[in-house]
């Protein structure tokens, strides 16, 4: 006897068989807001192949946690980094961040990555070259999973607020300064889509009154550690370029400022003297 049509299960309920459809996870994705569900529900299975595990895979993604969060790792770079619940999620416009530093560098070069996060942009310039490198962040569980993602790099990894758990020996010794600063402005992060707002840290994300308090710190610091010849490098929305680097300029820096339009990036750059 023929059977009757399949019918979709409602969302949260299994087939009897426990074999979930395919259709269904993917429904379940894009009725939660997930543009990429396809792909989305592809990892997950990788992540997860037994039903039940991934049901709570799943069910924490419906929810609204990052899928960066949930699979534990993010891709950047081609790479996969650790990434833990709470923690800041490197976006794919920070590639160009992470790519303006590594032409930057040479074998020998002194690197420091403030606001580090996971750790990514660092680990990235430290496979492009032999660095000494030291990575900084205020939160203590992006300290925790750079020093995952750094281990075997010889990175040293500690947490403080911007450059204060600076070395006073790289004073004029570092050749490369780069951070992925807070830069959405302070009025704007309660619009920021629910994945970063209730799932990142806000200090992560604010960047103060106009979007530049962070950053306006870390340029009035660069002076103090670049070696001559040295830059400062980190990321901001297009339109507070102009201003960032006004503040370059004032802190007696070259400004330069870079532009990715395949990945909505802007990067200024300050290059000291010498």
């Amino acid at each position: 006897m023929a059977e009757g049509p399949v019918r979709a299960p409602s969302s949260g309920q299994a087939r009897s068989d426990g074999v979930a459809r395919v259709w269904d996870l993917e429904a379940r994705l894009r009725a939660a807001g997930c543009v990429f569900a396809e792909e989305e529900a592809r990892l997950l299975r990788a992540a997860a192949p037994h039903p039940a595990e991934r049901e709570a895979l799943v069910a924490r993604r419906v929810a609204g946690e990052p899928l960066e969060h949930v699979l534990g790792w993010a891709a950047f770079c081609g790479r996969r980094f650790a990434v833990d619940s709470g923690v800041f999620v490197p976006r794919r416009r920070t590639e160009f961040l992470a790519e303006q530093a590594c032409a930057l560098v040479r074998d020998g070069a002194v690197v420091v990555d403030l606001c580090c996060g996971c750790g990514a942009v660092g680990a990235v310039i430290a496979a492009a070259a032999r660095v000494r490198l030291y990575a900084v962040d205020l939160d203590p569980a992006a300290v925790r999973c750079a020093r995952r993602n750094l281990a075997g790099t010889g990175a040293v990894v500690a947490e403080g607020d911007l450059d204060a758990p600076l070395p006073e020996a790289l004073r004029c010794r570092v050749d490369v300064l780069v951070a992925n600063v807070p830069y959405v402005p302070g009025g704007a992060v309660a619009s920021l889509p629910p994945e970063a707002r209730e799932h990142e840290p806000r200090v992560a994300l604010d960047g103060g009154g106009d979007g530049l308090a962070v950053a306006r710190r870390l340029v009035a610091a660069a002076p103090r550690w670049l070696a001559a010849g040295g830059s400062v490098l980190f990321e901001t929305g297009v339109d507070q370029a102009g201003s960032a680097a006004e503040e370059v300029g004032r802190a007696g820096l070259v400004p330069q400022v870079r532009h990715c339009a395949d990945r909505d990036a802007t990067v200024v750059l300050g290059t000291a003297s010498g």
